[in-house]
């Protein structure tokens, strides 16, 4: 019970020091921490995708969301479109690009530079081992 304690001591400390990485990434390039992940989002999927993405591949609850996404409107960064029945898609328009070049893009390029110093073996490992996780406390959490 000692050793799977440290190791979830461990996994959390990790995961504490990659969030904050990444916030001291969004600090560094004028970002605040719920605008980086939602062009990030958007970068992940090209230039364009739906809010309900944001939400769930973010975490950011949706009043965030949308609070971040009104103030990246009025900025000219993004804007909103319809997208079938009540979807909204989350579109960067051109300065918007521009912008996530400088800013969410490199994230995405610093993430990729370090994966490339892993063995692909390593890489896969990791995203498969990763994976088991998520799942498996997914289906825990489905038991509270």
């Amino acid at each position: 019970m000692d050793t799977e304690f440290h190791s979830l001591k461990r996994f959390n400390h990790l995961i504490g020091e990659l969030d904050a990485v990444y916030h001291e990434a969004s600090l560094k390039l004028g970002l605040s921490d719920s605008a980086s992940k939602i062009l990030y989002t958007i970068c992940n999927f090209g230039d364009s995708c739906l809010l309900t993405d944001v939400c769930h591949l973010t975490g950011l609850t949706k009043q965030t969301v949308h609070s971040a996404v009104h103030k990246l409107e009025q900025e000219g960064i993004v804007s909103l479109e319809a997208a079938g029945n009540k979807a909204k898609r989350l579109r960067l328009t051109e300065k918007g690009r521009r912008y996530a070049s400088q800013t969410a893009l490199r994230i995405l390029e610093a993430e990729n530079e370090a994966l490339l110093s892993w063995s692909r073996e390593d890489v896969e490992r990791y995203l498969e081992l990763t994976e088991q996780f998520l799942v498996s406390l997914r289906e825990k959490v489905k038991e509270f």
